[in-house]
């Protein structure tokens, strides 16, 4: 089948991958639930053992329904090609195994998922890997951090669970001057609402457990690479070190992604709506999301951005009482980690999805102790806003010390506006 040159971003989540020629006509990519394939002859055996032919062998090595997925994703975030993984967090390893070697220097922007800081800060020093984080927020910081010995640079923007942005164009230039890679987490926006490798950056990763897939039924992760060269790296990595995707986890992935625009696109209207709302209420001390002109960094997600998403953190003036009797309120909303899915899930960072990250790290990060993560979904909004209202008015009903509230983290000289904390 001959696909026009250029899809639009549905048009790619629908058919991208897929071809219904290679599949005895399936219009559904079939799952290939098979360990190994047979060979049609020794000398064919040989021959794809020895590189000569790409034939299959084992679906460690390469599997068709794995493959479809990631030419799929591969072409929904403009890249050369793509390595699915088991999950987001064997992405990020992948990646950084594939590219780091003993004695090198890594910069990473802050905050960012605890597991990530944790594999790069910790699990990474075990081998002479030495690490930086500077403020995401900072498009200084990076450049900065640089030494000798640094050879990779790690941003996730939005970053989580804060939503301080990273400035991709800025980050570029710095990577660019240093002859280094650049690899960016994009899990929270998606290729949807942003697209790092068609700006330069040198590594995509995936935790496509969150909106990728959408339906919260599976885990798994890709790296998507900009350049041929890096992609064979990081597909021997992930071959060498067993972190490949079952075939069942990617048809699972690929049918979540058939809906994507359309999951990401309802939510984020909804996210939109429920922040100007949480904004606009006296029992909400400020509210940080990307589509809201308060947000410090309003014009860069303009910029490199297509779409706010659906994320949004915020804060009560009782701080961490207030949140917990918030989520142990809710009724429709469901008090879990993870996002990205059609339901709308609710958590507390400082305690559950950075609770790896110290005190003072968290402080250094902006995540402060009454800091709410929602995850906005597909729901009707009225019923999300109604379900919020009244687990604020539990809270509004409690009766509790008031601690005094920080305020989210501002980089210096940005334009504030009144309604970004109060």
């Amino acid at each position: 089948m001959t696909k026009p040159g250029q899809q639009g971003p549905h048009t790619a989540a629908i058919h991208g991958g897929i071809d219904p020629a290679e599949h005895r006509g399936a219009v559904s990519v079939p799952i290939y639930q098979t360990s190994t394939f047979a060979f049609p002859s020794a000398e064919e055996g040989a021959a794809r053992f020895g590189g000569s032919s790409h034939g299959l062998i084992y679906s460690r090595l390469g599997n068709p329904t794995v493959q479809a997925l990631e030419e799929c994703v591969a072409e929904l975030e403009e890249g050369a090609g793509a390595v699915a993984t088991a999950t987001g967090m064997a992405a990020v390893s992948t990646a950084l195994l594939a590219l780091l070697r003993q004695g090198d220097h890594v910069i990473a922007t802050q905050p960012i998922y605890g597991a990530s800081r944790k594999l790069i800060q910790k699990a990474f020093a075990r081998f002479g890997i030495t690490s930086t984080f500077v403020r995401a927020a900072d498009p200084a910081a990076i450049r900065s951090a640089l030494r000798p010995e640094t050879r990779l640079i790690f941003v996730e923007t939005p970053a989580n669970p804060t939503l301080d942005l990273v400035d991709l164009d800025a980050a570029v230039e710095v990577a660019r001057f240093a002859g280094i890679p650049l690899v960016v987490d994009n899990t929270f926006a998606g290729p949807h609402l942003q697209r790092p490798l068609a700006m330069g950056a040198d590594l995509v990763v995936h935790s496509m457990t969150k909106s990728l897939n959408g339906h919260s039924d599976v885990i798994a992760g890709m790296i998507v690479a900009r350049q041929t060269s890096m992609l064979e790296s990081v597909r021997h990595t992930a071959i060498s070190f067993g972190t490949t995707m079952d075939p069942h986890q990617a048809w699972l992935v690929l049918r979540g992604i058939r809906t994507l625009g359309m999951r990401v696109e309802r939510a984020q209207e909804n996210a939109i709506k429920l922040a100007q709302w949480l904004e606009d209420l006296s029992s909400v001390a400020w509210v940080r999301f990307p589509g809201l002109r308060s947000h410090p960094q309003y014009d860069l997600a303009k910029r490199q951005m297509s779409g706010p998403g659906s994320m949004i953190a915020f804060e009560l003036p009782g701080g961490v009482d207030a949140g917990r009797i918030l989520m142990n309120n809710v009724r429709l909303i469901t008090l879990a980690v993870s996002l990205g899915g059609v339901e709308s899930l609710i958590e507390h960072p400082a305690s559950m999805t950075h609770a790896a990250v110290t005190a003072q790290e968290q402080r250094e990060e902006g995540i402060t102790p009454g800091l709410v993560r929602l995850s906005v979904g597909c729901e009707d909004l009225d019923d999300i806003r109604a379900d919020l209202a009244q687990a604020l008015a539990a809270v509004e009903d409690a009766t509790f010390a008031l601690p005094t509230t920080a305020s989210p983290p501002i980089e210096e000289n940005a334009h504030i506006d009144p309604h970004s904390s109060r």
